[in-house]
């Protein structure tokens, strides 16, 4: 069911923004991933590098996946230390780790979650028990990672219960580095000059889908007049998704990954990063 639900291009190209902005309101994801980052430079880089790296697990041979799950295990080995200033609930001095399995259960929750929500919206429902098939999908995804599968919720019931007690909870916020990259990332992916205009309507889809509280801490606006814009969007999508050739609709991003890539590198060779670092 993963498969199927990653393989719709319109989420594998959507649901990695939604889940960074959603996933930055843990201060120890963000600030565990942002301060061991070999690319915090260049945050397309680092986010295309992971997006290629997540579909040839989802969708590769099983050496393939391995030589991944390998790179990223020695990667992981690197990232532990301690918050350096408060961030939300958490204080500066707490511990973070990506062998933490709080933490990869949330790394997991917040895809799985924002997957889900752009295949619903943007190609049709999923039953019962596929949205039970999907998140166990997801629960032996984190496992290949490392996950205990035992800190996982049993059902897709159970996880939303779960996640949306998390993201109401004390423990979320935002510091001021993960509020001005996590915008830059969501909203200002480089693409060519000519696709331009079609940012508006992504971006238009990408806060629509945010829980309000998100587009609270973001400081992302919201109102009638967005909110009917992006049902007219959404819908649009929805009801053209049958009639595109399947070559379209489905398959791997990494070309589209590797493009933004690339644009990025382009713009910084000519002084213009897409994501310029707030001042200490």
């Amino acid at each position: 069911m993963l498969r199927r639900v990653q393989g719709e291009r319109s989420v594998g190209l959507m649901y990695g923004q939604r889940a960074l902005l959603i996933g930055a309101l843990d201060a120890r994801n963000y600030v565990g991933t942002a301060l061991h980052s070999r690319y915090r430079d260049r945050p397309f880089k680092r986010l295309s590098a992971t997006a290629k790296m997540f579909e040839t697990v989802f969708f590769g041979t099983r050496a393939e996946a391995d030589r991944v799950l390998a790179v990223v295990h020695g990667m992981h080995g690197d990232v532990e230390g301690v918050l350096p200033a408060d961030g939300g609930a958490y204080p500066a001095g707490t511990p973070y780790s990506a062998f933490d399995p709080e933490l990869m259960l949330w790394t997991i929750a917040v895809a799985a979650e924002s997957s889900a929500r752009f295949y619903e919206l943007l190609v049709r429902p999923m039953r019962h028990g596929e949205r039970d098939g999907f998140w166990r999908d997801w629960v032996r995804f984190g496992e290949l990672f490392g996950m205990p599968r035992a800190v996982a919720p049993e059902s897709w019931e159970d996880f939303h219960e779960w996640f949306d007690g998390r993201l109401g909870s004390a423990e979320m916020g935002l510091t001021e580095e993960a509020r001005h990259v996590g915008r830059g990332v969501a909203f200002r992916i480089p693409v060519p000059r000519l696709e331009s205009p079609l940012m508006e309507f992504h971006n238009l889809v990408l806060v629509g889908t945010l829980p309000e509280r998100v587009r609270e801490l973001y400081g992302l606006p919201w109102d009638l007049r967005r909110e009917i814009a992006y049902r007219a969007v959404t819908r649009a999508v929805r009801t053209s998704r049958p009639l595109s050739p399947k070559a379209v609709a489905r398959g791997r991003n990494g070309r589209s990954f590797d493009r933004t890539a690339r644009i990025e590198a382009d713009r910084i060779e000519a002084g213009r990063p897409p994501i310029p670092l707030p001042a200490p």
